[in-house]
C-alpha cells in the first residue's frame, strides 16, 4: 500500500508557516524572516519514503489586498483550499483568531481534513498571573469555536516541538494513491527560483520599511558547469531613490546583500557562485497585471 497526497499550509501572516514547512520537508524550502509578507509565492516540497509521498504547499499570508501583487499572493493562498488532501491552518499563540474572518469561513465549510496549528508555544509565559496551560487552553477554547471540525495540535515549528507527531498524523489522513512525483524530486521550482528567493531574503533582512515590499529578483543568467555557477541577477524596484537605497554610498549596500546572498547560495548548491548583481527601475510593477504575469504572479 501506498499513500500520497496534497497537504496544503495556510494561515495569516507571520504566523510560521514557511518555518514549519522547512520543518516538515527537512530542507529549506521556504525563505524565512521576522517580517510578514515573506512569501509570495505557493511553493511545494515534497517528502518521500517508500510508502509515502507527501506534498506540502507553503503559501503567502492571508491579507486584504492593497494592490494587485496582493492580490495575486491571496489568490495563490485561495487556490490552496482547493487541491488540498489535507489542510494545515496554522495560527500562534498571539493572533486574533478573528482576523480575516472570509477566509476563515471557506476553512469552515471544507469536508477534508483540517488541523488546526497553535504555532510558538514556546513563547507563552508562566511569568504572568496566568499559567501558559490556561492561556493555551483559553486559544485552544476559542479556536474549537470557531473551527469545531478541526483536529487542534499545539506546536513550535522553530523548536520542532509537535512536529513529529504531526508529520505521524498527515501519514494517517492521506489517501492511499501512486506518488504524484518522481522519488527523488524534492520541489516544483527550478533552481533559478531558489536564487531570486535567497537574494530576495537577504534584502528582507537588510533593508528597512518599504524597500522589501518594493523589490522583485529576476535571475537572467544561470549557467551551471560541474564545478561552479556564473549568475547574473536583477533586482528590480519602483522608485528611482529606492535605487540608490538598495545600490547605497558608493555600492556598500548592494556589495553587502550580494555577498551574504552568494554565501547562501554557495551553501544551497553546494558549489562555488560567482553572482552579479544589477538595480533597474520598474515603475510600479506592484500594481502592474502584464509585469506581474512576467514575474510569475499568476496563480492559474
Amino acid at each position: 500500500m501506498h499513500k500520497a497526497g496534497f497537504v496544503n499550509i495556510v494561515g495569516n501572516p507571520n504566523v510560521g508557516k514557511s518555518t514549519l514547512m522547512n520543518q516538515l520537508v527537512g530542507e529549506r524550502i521556504s525563505i524565512a524572516t521576522f517580517k510578514a509578507q515573506t512569501t509570495r509565492h505557493r511553493i511545494m516540497g515534497i517528502v518521500n519514503t517508500p510508502d509515502m509521498q507527501i506534498v506540502f504547499s507553503d503559501t503567502p499570508g492571508v491579507l486584504k489586498p492593497n494592490y494587485k501583487l496582493q492580490e495575486s499572493m491571496l489568490a495563490f493562498s485561495e487556490s490552496a483550499l482547493q487541491d488540498a488532501d489535507v489542510l494545515l491552518y496554522v495560527t500562534d499563540v498571539v493572533e486574533n483568531p478573528e482576523k480575516n474572518m472570509d477566509f476563515l469561513e471557506k476553512v469552515q465549510k471544507m469536508t477534508i481534513p483540517v488541523i488546526l496549528l497553535i504555532n510558538k508555544i514556546d513563547e507563552l509565559s508562566s511569568d504572568s498571573r496566568e499559567s501558559s496551560q490556561s492561556r493555551l487552553a483559553d486559544i485552544v477554547e476559542k479556536w474549537h469555536g470557531l473551527l469545531p471540525n478541526a483536529e487542534i495540535l499545539p506546536i513550535s515549528a522553530k523548536n520542532k516541538f509537535g512536529t513529529d507527531m504531526l508529520l505521524k498524523r498527515i501519514q494517517e489522513l492521506l489517501p492511499e494513491s501512486p506518488a504524484f512525483f518522481d522519488k527523488d524530486q524534492l520541489t516544483d521550482k527550478p533552481a533559478r527560483f531558489f536564487v531570486s528567493e535567497i537574494i530576495r531574503e537577504k534584502i528582507l533582512l537588510y533593508y528597512d520599511k518599504e524597500i522589501p515590499y518594493s523589490v522583485e529578483v529576476v535571475v537572467e543568467r544561470f549557467k551551471e558547469t560541474d564545478k561552479s555557477i556564473h549568475i547574473n541577477a536583477i533586482i528590480y524596484v519602483e522608485r528611482d531613490s529606492q535605487k540608490g537605497i538598495i545600490i547605497g554610498h558608493q555600492g556598500i549596500a548592494l556589495k553587502k546583500v550580494s555577498t551574504e546572498a552568494r554565501k547562501a547560495l554557495e551553501k544551497f548548491f553546494a558549489k562555488p557562485i560567482y553572482l552579479e548583481t544589477f538595480v533597474k527601475v520598474d515603475k510600479d510593477w506592484r500594481s502592474s497585471q502584464r509585469e506581474l504575469d512576467a514575474f510569475g504572479y499568476n496563480p492559474e
